[in-house]
């Protein structure tokens, strides 16, 4: 994948810290109400999530979604590539195909040095640590 976040990773990012806050289990409906997203696509944004094994999702009318993985060892590289896939590396910023040894493009070394910067950042940065827009961190 191009080094990119997209809705899906926003809202799945949304629904873990919603579940890490709530502490409790929450119905599919409250998740999706609460990340701005609808029922349907929810699920979708889930599947990733259990996937890993971060939540677990429990059917029935008794169900729900409940937070089942320590966020503290889960970083926010970690959450994109389990939604959007693998970063690939050798995707040239200029035009769409691989920058190659033969044929590099002009801004591979600098654009190589920032995309490595940002992954060590994102693979620093921890889900535990996420504050959402408006919510204050808990101490």
């Amino acid at each position: 994948m191009k080094l990119e976040i997209t809705r899906k990773t926003e809202l799945a990012t949304r629904a873990l810290v919603m579940l890490r806050d709530a502490g409790v289990k929450l119905k599919a409906a409250a998740i999706a109400e609460g990340i701005g997203t609808t029922p349907g696509f929810l699920s979708q944004v889930m599947a990733p999530l259990v996937s890993h094994g971060w939540v677990c999702s429990e059917p029935g009318p008794t169900g729900g979604y409940v937070l089942i993985g320590e966020m503290a060892q889960v970083s926010v590289l970690e959450l994109i590539e389990a939604v959007e896939g693998k970063i690939d590396y050798t995707q040239c910023v200029l035009i769409d195909r691989p920058c190659t040894e033969s044929g590099n493009c002009a801004l591979h070394i600098p654009w190589s040095r920032a995309r490595a910067e940002l992954v060590r950042e994102l693979q620093n940065e921890k889900i535990a640590d996420v504050v959402m827009p408006g919510k204050p961190k808990s101490e």
